[in-house]
């Protein structure tokens, strides 16, 4: 097979090797950035012609052949050859079969360094708004679900011990709470994202009179790279927003193990539609939360794609390295992996229904209502301490004769307490518990109506 001549095989006494070839070529996962490299050099020819670098005739017919290359590329008209190494060198050889020697011009002032930048930093400024649109239709759906549930009264867990009641809205606010932060971590990244690195060129800039500021306007980048070498040796970004996957992924998972605990007999508090579940091969009864669980098995494959990337980076000498041609899939899987959960996700939490009659009688059997009589002794001035010791005597002598709180007489409370009186068992039901913490954050009805209306009012 005849090989595709090197645009840097000056230097070289012989063709490089198949198997290297094979080897060393990124096209494969790189081409997906093909619309990113034409648009930077798209800007890149439009400042070499304004800078009196290239004629404006010359960027026209450059600019011309970058645009039919794309229009041909999303019809699938194009087939790369894999000998031209990564998406850059492959548009660069399409253009130059097309508009003859003036092809090469194109790489004027601009090296493979400064272009991989350029194009993972445009591709990732448009995915971060995707990944934070497919947050906010999940906090959306979160809110939604909330409003339906303000009286749906369930047990919160601690070291998955029934602990106090709390509403099903309090409980799904707090995942809205967590990918807010998750979406708010995507933004504040994007920030750092949206750096023009045009003209870093391989390490050190340029010396042809460009004008970077230019290119970053074209571009729609609010500011410019301050430091050449750091420039190109830059992955700071992609870490970080592969942090911000696993992050993501991980409430994901904790919001998924949740489920599928509740969709078990044992719990019963939830049901995932059967559009999003699945069944055994040999078990006719049963209903997987397989969704669910891939999820959360995905997760450990982010987090691996975050290892990845900072194992990668952790001993690079500066500036450039092939290394870094290792960046993009973790990078890719990670991005792809993190957008699928999130849409899947939602779409399942949609045709999930949450069983009000379980959550409630769940609570039946527990001393939920514990602490609240700790805290009625509180206000009689009785010190924490000692109130946590006398209320822990009273559950003691519930589990030993099979009784409930509720099921105390006046008398008995008294046997530990002389202080108790009546009102005791109004305090303890269910409602009163809940109602008690309407403090900021609090489970109480009214906190919880309260923050779901600052939610809506704030994004309106």
């Amino acid at each position: 097979m005849a090989q595709t001549k090197k645009p840097w095989g000056g230097r070289f006494q012989k063709a490089t090797a198949q198997d290297v070839e094979k080897f060393t070529s990124s096209l494969s996962f790189d081409c997906r950035l093909y619309p990113y490299d034409i648009e930077g050099s798209i800007a890149h020819a439009q400042m070499l012609a304004a800078q009196g670098i290239i004629s404006r005739a010359e960027a026209n017919k450059i600019c011309t052949g970058l645009k039919n290359i794309l229009r041909d590329l999303e019809k699938g008209k194009i087939k790369f050859d894999p000998a031209d190494e990564d998406i850059h060198m492959a548009i660069e050889q399409e253009l130059t079969r097309r508009v003859g020697s003036l092809g090469g011009k194109l790489h004027t002032a601009r090296s493979r360094n400064d272009q991989i930048v350029l194009d993972m930093r445009l591709f990732l400024r448009e995915k971060t708004q995707e990944i934070i649109g497919l947050i906010s239709s999940l906090r959306k759906l979160l809110v939604k679900l909330a409003k339906e549930h303000t009286s749906t009264i369930m047990p919160g867990y601690t070291h998955l011990q029934k602990a106090q009641p709390v509403l099903l809205a309090h409980y799904l606010l707090a995942f809205h709470e967590m990918f807010s932060r998750d979406a708010g971590r995507f933004a504040d990244g994007k920030k750092r994202i949206d750096v023009s690195p045009l003209g870093a060129a391989a390490l050190a800039g340029t010396g042809l009179p460009i004008d970077r500021r230019k290119t970053a306007k074209m571009l729609k980048f609010p500011e410019v790279s301050k430091n050449s070498m750091d420039t190109v040796a830059d992955r700071d970004f992609v870490a970080e927003f592969i942090f911000n996957c696993a992050v993501t992924m991980m409430h994901l998972s904790r919001l998924c193990e949740d489920l599928i605990l509740w969709s078990s007999e044992e719990f019963g508090f939830a049901e995932i539609s059967d559009a999003y579940t699945t069944g055994s091969s040999i078990m006719p009864q049963k209903k997987n939360p397989d969704v669910a669980e891939l999820i959360r098995g995905k997760t450990a494959r982010v987090y691996g794609d975050l290892i990845a990337i900072m194992t990668l980076l952790k001993g690079l000498p500066m500036t450039y390295n092939r290394d870094l041609q290792e960046d993009k899939e973790p990078l890719f899987d990670a991005l792809d992996t993190t957008k699928n959960c999130l849409a899947i996700f939602t779409q399942m939490l949609a045709n999930t229904k949450f069983n009000r009659e379980k959550m409630r009688a769940a609570l039946d059997e527990s001393f939920c209502a514990a602490t609240d009589i700790a805290e009625y002794l509180v206000k009689k001035g009785v010190p924490f301490r000692q109130a946590h010791e006398i209320v822990g005597k009273i559950v003691a002598e519930c589990l030993k004769y099979e009784k409930k709180l509720d099921e105390l007489t006046l008398a008995d409370y008294q046997k530990f307490y002389r202080g108790f009186s009546a009102d005791i068992h109004d305090i303890i039901k269910l409602e009163k518990v809940i109602n008690a913490r309407k403090h900021v954050g609090g489970t109480a009805t009214d906190t919880v109506l309260e923050r779901i209306k600052e939610i809506e009012k704030r994004k309106k």
